[in-house]
C-alpha cells in the first residue's frame, strides 16, 4: 500500500511540474484571439407565408331530393353522385406563439377551384315500369370555396379546422319516361357554405401534404313542372375527401430535417370519427324497377392494433381494427309513398359495426409517416322496411347481412404530445378509408315477386392515438 501511495504522489508531482511548465511557456507567447462557435442549427418550422397547391379526390353528394306528382304520391331519397374531382388552391398562413403547452397557433385564408363530376344518373322514381317513370340527372360539375383556417402546429405537422363560402354549379335533369312530356332541366351557380378539416405535414423543403374533408351546403334547389304536373326540390350535400400538394413561398423559421422515426415493432391505439354511405340501392319485379339511394351517416368508434417494418425511410405493416357506430339513413319512402292509398315501402337503414385487417405502406419523413392502406373488410349491414302495398297488405320486414369486402385508404400518421402528457411512444393519425361490402338482394314476402337490392359503401374519415412499444424517434420543437 505504501508502494502505491509514492507511485501515486509522484505521479501528482509529475503532472504538476508539467503544467506548470506549460504555463511558464504559455507566458512567452502572444495573445489568442478567440471566436464564437458557429449557432447550431435549431430545429424548427414556420408555417407564416403564402403558398399555392394542388390536390386530388373524390366526393359525393347526399342529397334529400322529393318528386311530389299530384294523385300519384310524394317519391323522396337522397341523390348521390359518386366521383372524382381535382382542382387548385392558394393560402396564406400566420403562425402565433404557442397556446397552453399544445403548440404554435396558426390562422389562415385559402380559395380553392375545382372541376369535378359528381353524378348521379340512375335514380328512378314511381315504379320506372316500360313506359312509365321519372328518371333523374343530378351533376355538380364545378364547385369551389373561400374559407378560413385555424389549428395547431407542432414543428412540421399542422392540425386544423376550417370552413366558410362555397359555391358551385349543379344541374338536374328529369325525364318523364311516359314520353307524354320533354325533359325539365333545373340548372343554378349556387351558394352556400362549408366546414371541415384536415391535417397538413412538411414534405422537405418548401413542400407540404395534406389530407382534408369537406362537408359542402349548397342551399336547395327547387322547380315544378306544370304539364305533368310534379314539384321537385334537393337540398344539395356535398362530401368531399381529398388529398393535397402545396408549395410555401414564406416561413421564417429555420428548419433542420428530422431524423427518421423509428417506426418498427407494435403499437395499439383508439380512434373515433365520421362516416357516410352511399348504398346503391333498388325495388324490382316484373313491374317495378326502382332505382335510388340509401345513405346512413353518423359517427363511430374503436381500436386498432398493428405492426410495422421499416428499411430507411420506407414502412410497412399490417394493421386490425373494429368499430362502433350509429350510422343510420330512415328518409326514402318509394313504391308511390301515397299514404292515402296505402301504397308506400318506407326504409331504414343502419351500420352499426364493422372492422378491416389491412396492409399499410409509407414513407417517413422525420417523424411524419405518410401511408397508403388496403385489405378486407367486414361489417354488419341492416334494413327494415315498412308501409304498405294497398289497403290490408301491410310490410314490416327486416334484412340483415354480414358481409365481407374491402377498404382502400390513406392517411398520415406525426407525433403527438398534449400538455406534455403523452411521451415520444404516442403518435395521432388522420385516415380516410373507403369500405366496400358487395351486395346483398332479398325477397320482400308481402308483394310476391318483388326483391330489394342494396350495394353497401363506406366512405369514412378517422384520428386516432397509437401508443408504440418501440419508442420512435420524434425531435422536439
Amino acid at each position: 500500500m505504501k508502494v502505491v501511495a509514492l507511485g501515486s504522489a509522484a505521479l501528482a508531482l509529475g503532472t504538476a511540474l508539467v503544467a506548470g511548465a506549460g504555463a511558464a511557456s504559455a507566458a512567452d507567447l502572444p495573445a489568442r484571439v478567440y471566436t464564437k462557435a458557429p449557432p447550431m442549427l435549431v430545429q424548427a418550422y414556420n408555417w407564416t407565408g403564402f403558398y399555392a397547391g394542388v390536390n386530388a379526390g373524390v366526393g359525393f353528394g347526399r342529397s334529400k331530393t322529393d318528386l311530389a306528382v299530384p294523385g300519384l304520391g310524394d317519391e323522396h331519397s337522397r341523390l348521390g353522385g359518386l366521383g372524382a374531382l381535382g382542382g387548385a388552391q392558394i393560402g396564406y398562413n400566420l403562425q402565433t406563439g404557442n397556446f397552453l403547452g399544445l403548440g404554435n397557433i396558426v390562422f389562415g385564408v385559402e380559395a380553392d377551384i375545382q372541376g369535378a363530376d359528381l353524378q348521379d344518373n340512375r335514380t328512378c322514381y314511381y315504379f320506372c315500369a316500360p313506359g312509365a317513370g321519372a328518371a333523374i340527372n343530378q351533376k355538380l360539375d364545378w364547385f369551389g370555396t373561400a374559407r378560413g383556417r385555424v389549428g395547431i402546429a407542432s414543428g412540421p405537422v399542422f392540425s386544423y379546422f376550417t370552413g366558410g363560402f362555397a359555391y358551385g354549379n349543379v344541374k338536374t335533369t328529369i325525364t318523364d319516361l311516359s314520353g307524354l312530356t320533354a325533359p325539365s332541366t333545373f340548372s343554378s351557380t349556387r351558394t352556400g357554405w362549408t366546414i371541415g378539416s384536415g391535417v397538413e405535414a412538411a414534405l422537405g423543403g418548401n413542400w407540404t401534404g395534406k389530407v382534408e374533408y369537406l362537408y359542402v351546403d349548397l342551399g336547395t334547389q327547387s322547380g315544378i313542372n306544370t304539364a305533368v304536373p310534379y314539384t321537385y326540390s334537393s337540398e344539395i350535400r356535398e362530401h368531399i375527401f381529398r388529398a393535397g400538394l402545396n408549395y410555401r413561398f414564406g416561413g421564417t423559421g429555420v428548419y433542420a430535417p428530422e431524423p427518421v422515426a423509428n417506426w418498427t415493432g407494435f403499437y395499439i391505439g383508439g380512434n373515433g370519427g365520421g362516416a357516410t354511405a352511399l348504398n346503391k340501392s333498388s325495388l324490382q319485379d316484373g313491374a317495378v324497377n326502382e332505382k335510388f339511394n340509401l345513405s346512413p351517416d353518423g359517427y363511430f368508434g374503436g381500436a386498432q392494433i398493428g405492426y410495422n417494418w421499416q428499411a430507411a425511410n420506407w414502412v410497412w405493416g399490417l394493421e386490425a381494427d373494429i368499430q362502433g357506430g350509429s350510422l343510420k339513413d330512415n328518409f326514402a319512402c318509394l313504391n308511390s309513398c301515397d299514404v292515402a292509398t296505402s301504397t308506400l315501402i318506407a326504409f331504414n337503414q343502419k351500420m352499426e359495426w364493422f372492422g378491416t385487417v389491412r396492409g399499410r405502406l409509407g414513407y417517413s419523413v422525420g417523424s411524419s409517416l405518410f401511408y397508403a392502406t388496403g385489405g378486407l373488410a367486414y361489417g354488419n349491414v341492416k334494413t327494415q322496411l315498412s308501409g304498405a302495398n294497398g289497403p290490408g297488405i301491410p310490410i314490416d320486414e327486416s334484412f340483415s347481412h354480414t358481409k365481407v369486402g374491402y377498404a382502400v385508404g390513406g392517411g398520415i400518421e406525426s407525433p403527438f404530445d398534449l400538455f406534455g402528457w403523452f411521451g415520444k411512444n404516442w403518435t395521432s393519425k388522420t385516415e380516410y378509408l373507403f369500405v366496400d361490402l358487395g351486395k346483398s338482394t332479398d325477397s320482400v314476402s308481402a308483394v310476391p315477386g318483388l326483391t330489394f337490392t342494396t350495394h353497401a359503401q363506406e366512405h369514412m374519415l378517422r384520428t386516432g392515438l397509437n401508443y408504440h412499444f418501440n419508442s420512435p424517434v420524434v425531435a422536439k420543437y
